[in-house]
């Protein structure tokens, strides 16, 4: 491992912050230089679009690129002297322009945000055995419906070796057995493989798809006794769509379909700031529709109809209330717990 892979390992590039250090972009590279030892020395430091960044030093007396710095069994006090002084400049640029990342590889840390972003959930660092190993947890039922984990690979396969991140999430045996047929998937590493499933991070499993299955890992903890059958919380964006213009128009309409809802299950709408409530209930009248839609705030592949059952003043189902019954965030579709639902379906509007 060289010395810029070993100072910059799970740090991510911050482009704004690497102009204001002095970098001056030329093309596809992002390229800062710097004297050292009295102006004998020259460091150069290039950064690439990827974030990866690279060092060169060069003798400015001869005009030669020095690399005798980089050998690590060359340890003379003038070589060492050159050694601290590139890594001082790299650990700066370091300080001022890189921001530190939970995982080494770039889709463990997209993946990771995007759970964030969805679900509200950290990763927790629970071993010190194992200290790079991460999992997410569901907040309501304390089920783990992910786990980011550095391996060797072979591990997985017999045949192949070398460092690298896998996820593991809770699925139906049957999915299962289908996603072991494409690349990627492979029985669960160190879970059982009944109902866990393994997905290699490096790209050759999109993102989409890792999250579509995160999704269903994570429905897949909240189902339990307490949760009433067939009933769901959807959150909605009054900022990305008007339910109420839309409802004036037509007393059905098309809604994303994230899990596998069933025709005359309920759907509870929660709209975010600033209502903080569930104002709609809805009937599902029709799943599956094939429905291409993205822009940068909404993916869909699949949508259901729903039709307007009842709608609620936002003081009667307000955020403060839905805690009262366990539910204290609304990220993303989830079961409705059965407490709630008596309480909402015995009391008037």
């Amino acid at each position: 491992m060289d010395i810029e892979e070993e100072l910059f390992r799970k740090t991510k590039v911050n482009f704004n912050k690497i102009i204001e250090y002095g970098f001056e972009k030329d093309k596809s590279l992002y390229k800062y230089s710097k004297n050292i030892m009295n102006n004998t020395f020259r460091v150069d430091i290039e950064i690439n679009t990827d974030g990866i960044i690279k060092g060169k030093v060069y003798d400015l007396s001869f005009g030669d690129e020095y690399t005798n710095f980089r050998i690590e069994d060359n340890i003379g006090s003038f070589v060492g002297q050159v050694r601290e002084e590139f890594k001082n400049i790299l650990k700066d640029i370091k300080n001022n322009c890189f921001t530190k990342e939970n995982f080494l590889y770039n889709q463990s840390n997209r993946i990771a945000e995007a759970i964030k972003q969805k679900y509200g959930d950290n990763p927790e660092f629970k071993w010190d055995k194992s200290p790079t190993d991460a999992v997410f947890i569901n907040k309501d039922s304390k089920k783990w419906y992910g786990l980011i984990m550095k391996i060797d690979k072979s591990k997985l396969d017999k045949n192949d070796t070398g460092e690298i991140e896998v996820i593991n999430m809770k699925l139906e045996y049957n999915e299962i057995e289908n996603l072991l047929k494409q690349d990627g998937f492979y029985p669960a590493y160190h879970m059982n493989k009944k109902s866990w499933i393994t997905i290699i991070l490096n790209d050759t499993v999109s993102d989409e798809k890792i999250m579509s299955l995160i999704e269903k890992s994570y429905l897949y903890t909240v189902i339990n006794k307490n949760c009433a059958k067939n009933e769901w919380i959807v959150p909605a964006n009054p900022y990305y769509f008007d339910i109420d213009k839309a409802l004036k128009e037509n007393n059905t309409i098309i809604w994303k379909q994230s899990a596998d809802i069933k025709i005359n299950d309920i759907v509870y709408i929660y709209v975010g700031k600033p209502y903080l409530s569930i104002m709609y209930k809805f009937k599902v009248v029709e799943v599956n529709i094939p429905y291409e839609y993205k822009d940068k705030n909404l993916k869909m592949q699949r949508a259901m109809k729903i039709e307007l059952i009842t709608r609620y003043k936002k003081e009667k189902l307000s955020l403060d209330k839905l805690k009262e019954f366990g539910v204290n965030s609304i990220r993303s579709q989830r079961y409705m717990p059965l407490e709630l639902s008596e309480y909402i379906n015995k009391s008037k509007r």
